[in-house]
């Protein structure tokens, strides 16, 4: 299969479940057993695989990955787009840009309480686009 482009329109800052989106394009794919590889395309977005049953995780990974990479820090020097200019080049570095997925009887092979999350680090909303990749 060629490479698929996914475009993703985010509210902002917050993890934005991805997993049908992605899964619609692995069953499109016609490959029953395999791997599926995701890739943002920008440097202050990122991916994750997490809960996907109880909001209050995603709430609790946003809060802290916010107090680990804060927005005051004053020895940043990227700041031309605001204040979340470089702590989203930080939080998309500290996290992952790419995820292989297996796939198993054409769907994605995530477990019972997992997704797939787009995560937004910045303010203001976005079109992303992903690259989604399935191989037999």
């Amino acid at each position: 299969m060629a490479v698929h482009r996914l475009q993703v329109r985010t509210r902002g800052k917050a993890l934005h479940e991805i997993t049908r989106e992605v899964d619609a394009v692995v069953a499109a794919s016609g490959v029953d057993e395999g791997l599926a590889t995701v890739f943002v395309r920008h440097t202050s977005a990122s991916l994750v695989v997490q809960e996907n049953a109880d909001p209050s995780a995603k709430r609790d990974l946003e809060a802290w990955l916010d107090r680990l990479v804060r927005e005051d820090d004053p020895l940043y020097t990227h700041t031309l787009e605001g204040p979340d200019d470089i702590p989203s080049h930080i939080k998309s570095a500290l996290t992952a840009t790419s995820i292989a997925i297996p796939v198993l009887a054409g769907h994605l092979a995530l477990g019972t309480w997992q997704g797939l999350y787009l995560w937004e680090h910045r303010h203001r909303g976005s079109t992303r686009e992903l690259l989604v990749h399935v191989n037999a």
